[in-house]
């Protein structure tokens, strides 16, 4: 199926023309039929000579009733444009050709009509003179008459060459369904009416409508209910469980999770490039039209700012309207959703010179450049993911990373621990904590650390830590240096626990001291108690040639020490499994064999 939308003034026969050529009547209405002038969309449909089913959107022609006519046209390829021979181009048909040049809308069908009222030469050149520079300047035209048939045949001859050279759109993609039509029928239910561009829906299909999730009830399409329905294609959607005041125009039915909500939206306008403009314009796209307030950011790129949230793409193209004087004012290409905020000085002047350097077709090359780190989801929303990716960039964690901005992080990485392990004031040098390193390089999350220290030589990521290769926890120089003697009185005497007298005297303060313990390099237990960290284990080897179980003071003896330092030794070595309490005042070393020998030390 194909789908057409009609143009022209008021009262030019667009919709006899569509009733001539279907045998159905557009005008839904009976103020419509009344009046003998089109208000709201209407729809029919029939067969072209080739088999090919066409359906028309016909819109209506007058000025007040533009918005009706953009949501109509908004989302469709193709135009029968309509001049009439008796009256010739009129204002509506100025700015319906308009909107249709800034959508690029390139193909469709002039149909001079009332050609049995006039002769239709001087219509069909005046025309032909309007359209000159416009993207419809190269239509097939046919003179024709609703009334007598004239023409007709030539018509459907012509229809059926323009929709044979119209492209296909993808069937497996995204759907956007803007809506343009909605009611409810006694006994169905809520039904949303659109022309589908892309994708297909289908019977039990779930999408996004608002902010909600809802299900698709049935299809019909041309009338007839179908289990799915494929782009290009008209659509009757009934939605099942969801009241009719939930649903209206201008709302889009969208594969969930697959399409960015702009609030915020720059764009390239070529009329910002020759006139001020108002503060405020209306932004038409689909069947949507939506307020916005209007910022130049820099001749011809505008930041708008959309009353309504609406799904944007990159490419998307759009018309701004001036309500107020009822015109077309420019087309509108979207450049970006997803824009960043327009902070400090000079920002809007570099986000200028910025987008001049962005394609207006969608590619993830440009915008991974853009914007340094984005999430795939977003370049999926914004219509990109399709494309290769640009030579060096890193895809981790559900970012992709550019080259520049990941081998800057790299470096920042290793320039970090550099300085880390030669800062004065550290008292035990290792690394950087994980959460710091995140902050200080600015990494939009912290899974993307770990590759990240993947892929710098010479870095390790240990014990919540980024470490230089090879190198663990290890004193400054100076506290090594302060420390020396003390470590020389523990090793002569690795039981003797140096009062805090003689602590303060060999340098070793608080502070010292739990550096040395995040080192490894001292053991400090209760009460102020300081050993070499491998007394646990030589007290082990001396414990367990005692006779079994022992008491405190047994162990105080063979270790040569006092119950100052005994007792929270022998705590310790409860907690670290080398000794068990057999009752209140006795204990045996755990790691005795069959035989009562100890067992060697599994961790020195």
């Amino acid at each position: 199926m194909y789908v057409i939308a009609t143009a022209g003034h008021v009262d030019h026969g667009k919709s006899a023309l569509v009733r001539a050529l279907t045998g159905m009547e557009p005008d839904r209405w009976a103020e419509e039929q009344r009046r003998g002038m089109t208000i709201d969309l209407g729809y029919a449909w029939t067969l072209l000579p080739s088999g090919a089913e066409v359906a028309f959107v016909d819109v209506p022609g007058h000025e007040r009733f533009m918005t009706n006519m953009l949501a109509g046209a908004g989302p469709v390829p193709a135009v029968l444009l309509v001049v009439s021979a008796d009256e010739g181009w009129a204002a509506q048909t100025t700015e319906h050709v308009a909107a249709l040049d800034a959508l690029r809308v390139r193909h469709g069908v002039l149909a001079v009509t009332r050609s049995d009222l006039a002769d239709p030469a001087a219509a069909l050149a005046g025309a032909r003179e309007r359209l000159s520079g416009t993207n419809l300047e190269t239509l097939e035209a046919v003179a024709v008459s609703s009334l007598t048939g004239m023409g007709l045949p030539e018509l459907r001859a012509a229809l059926d060459r323009l929709v044979s050279g119209l492209p296909s759109p993808p069937t497996d993609g995204r759907v956007r369904l803007w809506g343009d039509r909605s009611f409810s029928v006694r006994g169905y239910g809520t039904v949303l009416t659109g022309s589908l561009t892309a994708g297909t829906v289908a019977v039990d299909d779930r999408f996004e409508l608002g902010q909600e999730i809802v299900v698709v009830r049935g299809v019909e399409t041309l009338g007839r209910p179908v289990p799915q329905a494929a782009a290009p294609a008209r659509v009757a959607l009934n939605l099942r469980s969801v009241p009719r005041e939930k649903v209206h125009r201008g709302q889009a039915l969208l594969t969930p999770g697959a399409w960015h909500l702009a609030d915020q939206v720059d764009v390239l306008c070529p009329a910002g490039a020759g006139e001020r403009l108002p503060r405020q314009l209306v932004l038409h796209i689909g069947s949507a039209a939506v307020p916005v307030d209007v910022r130049t950011i820099g001749p011809p790129y505008l930041r708008l700012r959309l009353h309504s949230s609406l799904p944007l793409q990159v490419g998307d193209r759009a018309v701004l309207r001036d309500p107020g004087m009822r015109r077309v004012l420019s087309g509108a290409v979207v450049l970006d959703p997803a824009p960043p905020a327009l902070t400090g000085r000079g920002a809007a002047k570099n986000r200028a010179l910025e987008l001049a350097r962005v394609g207006v077709v969608p590619d993830a090359a440009g915008e991974i450049e853009r914007r340094g780190v984005v999430p795939r989801a977003l370049l999926t929303q914004l219509g990109v993911a399709g494309n290769s990716l640009p030579s060096g960039a890193v895809e981790e964690a559900g970012w992709v990373i550019g080259a520049p901005v990941w081998q800057r992080w790299q470096y920042e990485l290793a320039r970090m621990l550099s300085e880390e392990t030669l800062r004065p004031d550290r008292l035990v040098r290792s690394g950087v904590a994980r959460a710091e390193a995140v902050q200080r390089l600015g990494l939009p999350g912290q899974a993307l650390l770990p590759p990240l220290v993947d892929g710098c030589p010479g870095l390790v990521l240990a014990g919540g830590e980024v470490r230089l290769r090879g190198r663990g926890r290890a004193l400054s120089p100076g506290l090594a240096r302060a420390l020396a003697p003390l470590l020389a009185l523990l090793e002569s005497s690795p039981f003797q626990a140096p009062q805090a007298g003689e602590l303060v005297a060999a340098g070793a303060g608080a502070r010292q001291l739990r550096a040395a313990a995040a080192a490894g390099v001292l053991l400090v237990l209760p009460g102020g108690v300081v050993l070499r960290p491998d007394a646990p284990q030589r007290a082990a080897e001396i414990l367990a040639r005692l006779p079994q179980p022992f008491t405190l003071s047994a162990a105080r003896q063979a270790l040569g020490t006092s119950r100052r330092a005994a007792l929270p030794l022998l705590e310790h070595m409860d907690r670290c499994k080398l000794t068990h309490r057999v009752d209140e005042t006795h204990r045996a070393c755990a790691n005795l064999g069959p035989t009562g020998t100890p067992r060697p030390d599994p961790t020195r």
